[in-house]
This record gives structure tokens, C-alpha cells and sequence, in this order.
């Protein structure tokens, strides 16, 4: 343990979202010692209430944002490759509606998408006939022409815990269910107490740097628990989906525009469903408590049924999810038009604890703002080294070519016993661990009881003893989306079989704030 009167830390970071996990992961493998606490589980407010998606941001070529749609795309192409089992390639299809941005403008627009971040991987744009195209078939009959492009899909919170375990693995030491209660500069170093939200017990970290990556509650950390007056200032805004029964065939995504000027996409989504949003509302209450209301609700089915030959009304929804965005405020009036780019402020010199605070930011160029962070931080300790994190795989995405097929193809063959639609899932999951998770097992029985739907004990297990599951809810709904797919039943005896393994009786690993595997 990492305490008063012991060696401090290199790097303290408040935060378990995919910007504090990144941080943490390059961090540690830049040789930092590292210690992270996040008050709830790994990537349980925004970072899961993502679009799923790894894109450049289409629409902000309109707002000028040349800079953030470059670096985006050029790391659509960069995760692609260090992530193969959950980021995958999809096809977009943006009908042309003739009342609103004009044929030419989309052209440019896209041409610019197709060329301005290196694109090597992922297939161009093209003009589509939706009169005789496939992708027509579920559009309003007054879209007759539309344009397809490229981008990715993304397990987001899949994204932050494989950060989180691959800095574990370089002896980061990653405490959920931790909140930092306050933190104080103290003799050249920051002095923190941090609080284990299951027993109440408090232990205190010192650590050389911090990083607030806390998200929406970046502003609530600074003023609140460290003491400090912000110098800028975060704009809280609320993204909302929903889910909703399977509209339309295909692997195919849409994303219409709207007389708003915004854009919602329409995604396929687990197989069964579709996945609609999202929604800016600019938002004032508590991150912990959001949630989407009647008339985000109403807006998206409003969007969806005014594009599509069948309409989408509110009680086909069968699932929602809303998040808090944490944007730097630029005092924009629309909150669709406020910046996704990121804000990095630093406060040091005079012998001061270096405190670094994160602002704004978006799923895809969470890597490059770790990147660009750690540089600051080691730049402050006087601690350079070499970046690393653009060629190194996440944890299971290691392999040959990033070849997700020919990886599915060869642990079919390898474990014929398996259900096809088991082995798709556990590869599209674990990737390369699921080896692991198998430990040499033979056939079903080797995986223990089966709890519900296609989950086997060994499964829960795996989750308990590697990815930092401790409920129901986290395995549900965080690791997995089965949530969506098991009934009540199902649900309620892996919440249960869960909280087995991590009864004082069970063999459950213990968290360590010594770093490496758990």
C-alpha cells in the first residue's frame, strides 16, 4: 500500500472513465507508478453511454473542427489495429434530404472525411440509388438518393476496462469503488484520502502528480475536494439513446439529418435491436442521476419515424441510456455545436504538486489526449519517455494482421464442442483471453454450471477474478450488454451467482494497491 510515511506514488489519477484508464495504462508503461481510484465501477457514467462509435465526427467538418475530425480519424485507423474483437469496420448510409444540406455539400463533406486522416484500412465513400440499393428498403420513399462511408464501431465500456487491466498488468494499481474524499498539496507532493465505498475504510496516498479525470464531476474534484479554483470551466451536456426492436436487415448503419440541423444515428445493435440517438440537452443536476425523459424520447422517435417507411413510436422502446458530457465551454449557445475537442489544464511551477485537469474530450481521441497528458505530467516531474501506446494491442486484441475472422475461425476449430453463437460472443469479448477464460477446457462440462442464456460459471469467474465485476449490474450491462438478452430470471441468478464468488468465503482475489495482476 501506497501511504503516508511510504514511498509516494509517481501519478495519482481521480477518475475510471476511458480518459483516466488511458492516462493510467501509458502512464505505467512509461515506467510511472500509478495509482487510480474510481468512486463507482470502471466506466460507469459517460464512457458507457457513448454512441458506440469510433469516428472522425462527420458533422464537425461543418463547425470547422478540421484539427479534431484529422486526429480522430487518424486514430480510427489506430484502434482499429490495437483493438480487432471489440472495434470493428461498419458502413454508414447518409440519405440525401432535399430540403435541407445541399448534394454537394455532403460530397465535399465526405470527400474531406475520405482524405483527411489517412484513411489505409477502411473502405471510401460512394454515391448510392436507393431506388434499386438494398439500403433503400427501409427508408421513407421520398429519400431517392444517399451516400455511404466508413467508420467503427466500439464496445466503449469494454474500451475502458481493457485500459484499466493492461495498466494493472504494468503494475498500476486501479481501486474501484474508491473515491478520493480530499486532497491537498504537502510538502512538494499531493496528499490524498481515499475511501473504500463498501467498508468505509480510509487509507491516505501521496502522490508526486494528479490528474483529475473525473468527468462531469471535473469542477465538483478541483473546487471541492482539492481545494482549487478552476480557470476553466466544463459544460455539462445530456446525450440520450434508446433501443428499440430491430428496424431494419443488414449490418448496415444510417444516420439522418434532422430540421434542426442535428444528426441521430440509427445503428444495429446486438443482433436483435436497433440503437437510436442521441440527444444535446445542456444538463444541471446531478451525473449520477441522469436519465432521459419523455421528450428525448419523443424527439428520437419523432427523427426515426419522419426518415424510415415504418414509424418508431415510444412504446416500442425497450431500453434507454443517457450520459453526462463533460465539454470545455466555449460559450456556444447550441449545445450540439460545443467543441468535443479536449482541454488539458495544468497547474504547477513554484514547487507545486503539478495538477493536471481534464477537460471535454471523446471516446475516439482518448488515446492521443493520454498521450498528450502523461507528456505534460512527466514533463512537469522531469520524467521523460518515449510514447508506446500507438503500437501495443489492448489486452486480447493480439491478433496476427488484426484479423478478427480468421481469430474466430481458428478458435471454432480449436473448440469445436463450443455453440457458434458462444464462440462469437467470447471472441468478440475477450479476444485473445479467451483462452483464459477456456483454461483448457474440452467440452461444457469443463465450464462449470451454466447460470443462464450462454453463461457458464467459468465466465463469471473470469469476470471476478480479472475484470473488476463485483455486481450483477457490472457484468450486465458494463462487460457484457446480455442485460438486453437474458429475462428477469436470467438476470437475477448471475447477480446472485456473482455475489457468491465475492463473499468473504469465495476464493475472489483481494484488491491490492501494490499494482500488477489482480
Amino acid at each position: 500500500m501506497t501511504a503516508t510515511g511510504q514511498q509516494p506514488a509517481d501519478l495519482l489519477i481521480i477518475g475510471g472513465g476511458v480518459n483516466g484508464a488511458g492516462i493510467a495504462r501509458d502512464a505505467a508503461g512509461r515506467g510511472l507508478s500509478v495509482v487510480l481510484c474510481e468512486q463507482n465501477d470502471l466506466g460507469s457514467a459517460t464512457s458507457a453511454a457513448s454512441t458506440k462509435l469510433i469516428h472522425g465526427g462527420l458533422r464537425y467538418l461543418e463547425h470547422y473542427e478540421f484539427r479534431l475530425v484529422r486526429e480522430a480519424l487518424e486514430e480510427r485507423e489506430v484502434l482499429l489495429a490495437l483493438a480487432p474483437h471489440i472495434i470493428r469496420p461498419m458502413r454508414f448510409v447518409l440519405p440525401h434530404d432535399t430540403t435541407m444540406r445541399p448534394a454537394w455539400m455532403l460530397r465535399i463533406g465526405l470527400f474531406l472525411y475520405d482524405h483527411l486522416g489517412g484513411r489505409k484500412r477502411l473502405p471510401g465513400s460512394h454515391a448510392l440509388d436507393l431506388r434499386n440499393h438494398p439500403a433503400g428498403r427501409p427508408l421513407a420513399e421520398r429519400f431517392r438518393t444517399a451516400f455511404e462511408y466508413s467508420d467503427c464501431w466500439v464496445e466503449d465500456s469494454r474500451l475502458v476496462l481493457l485500459n484499466a487491466m493492461d495498466a494493472a498488468e504494468r503494475g498500476a494499481a486501479i481501486l474501484t469503488r474508491t473515491r478520493c474524499v480530499e486532497a491537498r498539496r504537502e510538502d512538494g507532493l499531493w496528499r490524498a484520502v481515499l475511501e473504500d465505498a463498501a467498508t468505509g475504510a480510509r487509507h491516505t496516498v501521496r502522490a508526486r502528480a494528479l490528474v483529475n479525470a473525473a468527468g462531469p464531476w471535473v469542477a465538483d474534484v478541483l473546487n471541492g475536494r482539492l481545494g482549487v479554483n478552476t480557470r476553466s470551466a466544463v459544460r455539462l451536456v445530456k446525450g440520450s439513446h434508446i433501443v428499440v426492436p430491430r428496424l431494419f436487415e443488414g449490418d448496415r448503419a444510417y444516420i439522418f439529418q434532422n430540421d434542426d440541423r442535428r444528426i441521430v444515428f440509427a445503428i444495429p445493435y446486438e443482433g436483435d435491436f436497433t440503437l437510436i440517438g442521441t440527444t444535446d440537452v445542456d444538463y444541471h443536476g446531478d451525473p449520477a442521476a441522469v436519465s432521459i425523459d419523455e421528450a428525448e424520447i419523443a424527439y428520437l422517435c419523432r427523427v426515426l419515424s419522419r426518415c424510415l417507411a415504418t414509424p418508431v413510436t415510444p412504446d416500442s422502446v425497450v431500453w434507454t441510456y443517457s450520459g453526462v458530457r463533460p465539454l470545455y465551454d466555449d460559450d456556444t449557445g447550441d449545445a450540439s455545436a460545443v467543441t468535443r475537442d479536449y482541454v488539458l489544464d495544468l497547474d504547477a511551477g513554484d514547487g507545486r504538486a503539478p495538477l493536471l485537469s481534464i477537460f471535454g474530450g471523446k471516446i475516439t481521441t482518448f488515446r492521443r489526449l493520454a498521450e498528450q497528458a502523461v507528456d505534460t505530467v512527466q514533463k512537469a516531474l522531469g520524467r521523460p519517455a518515449p510514447r508506446w501506446t500507438a503500437t501495443a494491442p489492448l489486452p486480447g486484441g493480439d491478433m496476427p494482421d488484426a484479423d478478427f475472422d480468421r481469430f474466430l475461425e481458428r478458435l471454432c476449430a480449436e473448440s469445436p464442442w463450443l455453440p457458434a453463437g458462444t464462440a462469437r460472443r467470447w471472441a468478440r469479448t475477450y479476444g485473445t483471453r479467451v483462452r483464459r477464460l477456456l483454461d483448457g477446457a474440452r467440452s461444457p462440462a469443463d465450464l462449470g454450471p451454466c447460470v443462464a442464456g450462454d453463461v457458464y460459471d467459468a465466465e463469471l469467474r473470469y469476470a471476478v477474478e480479472h475484470e473488476y465485476v463485483h455486481t450483477g449490474e457490472d457484468f450486465l450491462w458494463r462487460r457484457s450488454k446480455l442485460g438486453l438478452h437474458l429475462d428477469a430470471a436470467g438476470r437475477d441468478a448471475v447477480a446472485a451467482r456473482i455475489a457468491e464468488l465475492r463473499s468473504p468465503g469465495a476464493a475472489a482475489p483481494a484488491r491490492t494497491l501494490a499494482g500488477g495482476r489482480r
